[in-house]
């Protein structure tokens, strides 16, 4: 069984990369917001398996709800800065012009 959830972590990795390419190179500040947050969400699954593996399910699963929580704080406090200062759109509207 330990195998299993051994594999299924390191799908789940493998497919933190799209996001991780989204955060990296998306066109707008929105798209690197959402890459980010999926990433974040990714890695609160991630800390259930690895707690699993550890037979310390308890543990990783406060772990991953104060990482949630976190990450969920951070993207909304980023979204509002872009939004009131920056602009979320303004990379698309400059690639046009």
């Amino acid at each position: 069984m330990d195998l299993f959830f051994l594999g299924s972590a390191i799908f789940l990795t493998l497919l933190m990369l799209l996001p991780l390419y989204r955060a990296i190179v998306g066109p707008t500040v929105l798209d690197r917001l959402i890459g980010v947050n999926a990433i974040g969400s990714k890695t609160t699954a991630l800390l259930i398996f690895i707690g699993v593996l550890y037979h310390r399910v308890d543990m990783f699963v406060d772990i991953s709800l104060a990482y949630a929580m976190l990450n969920f704080i951070a993207v909304l406090a980023a979204s509002r800065y872009f939004q009131k200062r920056k602009g979320l759109y303004d990379e698309i509207e400059h690639r046009g012009s």
